[in-house]
C-alpha cells in the first residue's frame, strides 16, 4: 500500500506520518478484503448452513473495516471522538469475527487466515486508540 507515501504529503502531517496510524489503515483495508474473501469461500462450502453466522460476521467486519480505514485516512481533519468510537467498533467487530472464524479454522483454511487477519486489525485499532488523547 501507498498509505505512508500519500499521508506524508498532507500539509498537517508535515512528512511525519504516525506509524501506528499507517499500520491501522493498512490492516483495516487488508481485513476488509480478507473478510470479504472468507465470506465468499464460506458460501462455496458444502455445509454452508453451518457457516451462516461466520458469513454474517465476515461481511459486517469487512464493511466496518473499510469505513474505519477511510475515516482514519482522513485523520488530519476528522473528529477525534468519532475516530475513537470507530476504532472501538472496528476492534469489536474484528474480535467477534476472529472468534467465529476460529471455530471453523480446523476445517476451513480460509477461516484460519481470516481469524489471524482480524486479530491483527483489532490490535492495530486498539494501538491507535490508546495513542489518541481523550
Amino acid at each position: 500500500m501507498h498509505a505512508r507515501e500519500m499521508i506524508s504529503t498532507h500539509p498537517a502531517v508535515q512528512g511525519q506520518p504516525d506509524d501506528a496510524l499507517i499500520r491501522c489503515i493498512e490492516e483495516c483495508y487488508s481485513c476488509a478484503q480478507i473478510c470479504t474473501s472468507c465470506a465468499d469461500a464460506c458460501l462455496s462450502e458444502r455445509m454452508v448452513q453451518d457457516l451462516t453466522q461466520c458469513i454474517r460476521l465476515d461481511l459486517d467486519c469487512a464493511d466496518i473495516c473499510n469505513i474505519t480505514g477511510r475515516i482514519m485516512t482522513r485523520r488530519s481533519g476528522s473528529d477525534d471522538e468519532v475516530m475513537r468510537r470507530m476504532l472501538s467498533v472496528c476492534a469489536a467487530a474484528c474480535r467477534r469475527c476472529a472468534d467465529e472464524c476460529q471455530k471453523h479454522a480446523g476445517m476451513h483454511e480460509h477461516c484460519r487466515i481470516c481469524a489471524d487477519c482480524c486479530r491483527r486489525c483489532m490490535e492495530a485499532c486498539q494501538e491507535v486508540a490508546r495513542g489518541m488523547a481523550h
